[in-house]
């Protein structure tokens, strides 16, 4: 039973994937929720049970001239008592390589700056939640790849660069007085209505689809830290509740799992003796959550299993694809 005060909630990025499970969450614990996306559209994929519940709003935060009149005026009214930035160009090739390009700087940097001007100037003096990743982190090794808020930062990529900067929006905007506002450093999570550019969603739909040519994947010996959606935007909630504003938060599954285990769970459930080719082979390690933190603040903890995850994503490419058999 939910005991949580009942918030007020303005969701950037709503009609994305994990804008949409957070809707649902949301409304699930009583709260009102307003969204808000750059074509103010909803996508193909976006949750059917929040369209008709949730307003949207078009907000192109990568535009200077993005909020238009109406909806600001529409988000005052609303007085939200919470913000919840997702938005963001989140697929990293699609960010850069090494230097951010322009969209990823204009949508990731400028469009967080232009949320945090927007919570600073609302009367309602909303709690911000800034959704980063574990991407700002430095490289790990195998042997050590635990990392908690303080671990060295020392982003790789291009989407990471744009997160950290991000983050550093976010902290200052608090040092002022302008918000309160807390970061979620969110590792690696899966569900279904995932994009297909994404790890579990590629191999479900590729083997969705049939046929019996092989299945591609990077590498079967990555090393991550995945969670499930639903277990993420709890957390979320929970943060912008309980977190201490100006702190950063892993969020996280708190283990290491290979992808190759992930595969095979993906692969008995969907009966497939299909072969598989690795497009990039080898091993790869990324950085595995250290969630104290959160868990002590928000007595968060994740709840869905991984075989849950893989069965409910596996389902869902099933019914996009119309596959039949098991």
């Amino acid at each position: 039973m939910n005991h949580s005060p009942q918030q007020r909630a303005l969701i950037t990025g709503v009609t994305g994937f994990v804008g949409g499970f957070l809707a649902e969450r949301l409304l699930a614990c009583g709260d009102a929720v307003l969204g808000a996306a750059a074509g103010g559209q909803w996508e193909p994929n976006s949750s059917e049970r929040i369209q008709g519940r949730v307003e949207l709003l078009a907000w192109d935060l990568g535009s200077e001239t993005g909020l238009g009149d109406a909806a600001r005026q529409r988000m005052e009214a609303f007085q939200p008592s919470a913000i919840y930035h997702l938005a963001a160009l989140s697929v990293p090739e699609d960010c850069g390589r090494d230097d951010p390009l322009p969209a990823a700087m204009a949508v990731n940097v400028e469009g967080t700056q232009r949320v945090v001007e927007l919570a600073a100037g609302l009367a309602s003096r909303p709690r911000l939640l800034f959704v980063s990743s574990a991407k700002v982190y430095a490289p790990v090794e195998a042997r050590n790849p635990i990392v908690r808020e303080t671990s060295p930062i020392g982003p790789r990529t291009a989407y990471g660069r744009t997160k950290l900067a991000g983050e550093d929006i976010v902290r200052a905007a608090v040092s002022r007085g302008d918000c309160q506002a807390v970061v979620a450093r969110a590792f690696q999570h899966t569900g279904p209505r995932q994009s297909p550019r994404m790890m579990l969603p590629e191999w479900a739909r590729q083997l969705a689809v049939g046929g019996s040519g092989p299945v591609e994947v990077k590498t079967r010996d990555a090393v991550i830290d995945l969670s499930d959606v639903r277990d993420v935007v709890r957390a979320y909630r929970l943060l912008v509740e309980r977190g201490e504003p100006g702190t950063v938060y892993n969020v996280g599954s708190g283990r290491p799992i290979r992808s190759g285990e992930v595969l095979d769970l993906l692969r008995r459930l969907a009966r497939s003796d299909r072969p598989i080719r690795e497009t990039r082979p080898g091993p790869k390690q990324e950085p595995v959550a250290d969630t104290s933190r959160l868990c002590q603040q928000t007595g968060w903890r994740p709840e869905v299993p991984l075989e849950q995850t893989v069965a409910d994503t596996w389902a869902y490419w099933r019914e996009v694809c119309g596959a039949s058999g098991s």
